[in-house]
């Protein structure tokens, strides 16, 4: 075994450094990339209109409670719990538990819906809608669903204002949202 002396043993020291950091580098870039990014626990359901005006006892006009250009359900909605993480790579995890009409004929059930997530950074339009397959997840009888997929398009690397919404297949309104969680917690 030949020992290499002097200037040759240090570029190759320094070789050995120098790839060693290089791929530490792409270790802690790909670490982050498959980090979470964003976290949203807990929900809330949707309550279709925000607001009426007029003094008779039926509301002359009613404000309908239109979150970032999407349009609510028309029945009330409650949603026990709900985890969701995005990726900065775009996937997407969610687990929602009891998420069940409030009002109308079908209250207290799912009513077999099925339901996809969309996440909207902007806080002020145009708003750019970044969803899950649109062909959703069904509803189980009590409300649970999971949704694991990648949105599309991909979010913007900064999410400046995140608003997650969880949204009815059929007509595309919003039935609950996250409750952001700021700190990854």
């Amino acid at each position: 075994m030949k020992i290499m002396h002097g200037r040759c043993a240090w570029i190759s020291i320094r070789a050995v450094m120098a790839s060693a950091l290089l791929l530490s580098a792409v270790a802690s870039a790909a670490a982050q990339n498959e980090g979470t990014t964003l976290r949203f626990k807990g929900g809330i359901g949707v309550i279709p209109v925000s607001s009426g005006v007029g003094l008779a006892p039926t509301a002359e006009v009613v404000n309908r409670n239109i979150v970032r250009g999407v349009q609510p359900a028309g029945q009330p909605w409650v949603i026990d719990d709900l985890d969701a993480k995005v990726r900065a790579d775009g996937r997407i995890t969610v687990e929602g538990k009891g998420l069940i009409l409030a009002g109308g004929n079908n209250a207290g059930r799912s009513a077999g819906l099925s339901v996809f997530a969309t996440l909207i950074c902007q806080d002020v339009a145009p708003f750019t809608e970044s969803s899950t397959t649109l062909t959703g997840v069904q509803l189980s009888p009590t409300g649970d669903f999971k949704i694991d997929d990648t949105l599309a398009p991909l979010p913007p690397a900064i999410c400046a204002s995140p608003m997650l919404l969880i949204r009815n297949t059929q007509n595309l309104a919003w039935f609950a949202v996250g409750a952001f969680r700021p700190s990854n917690n």
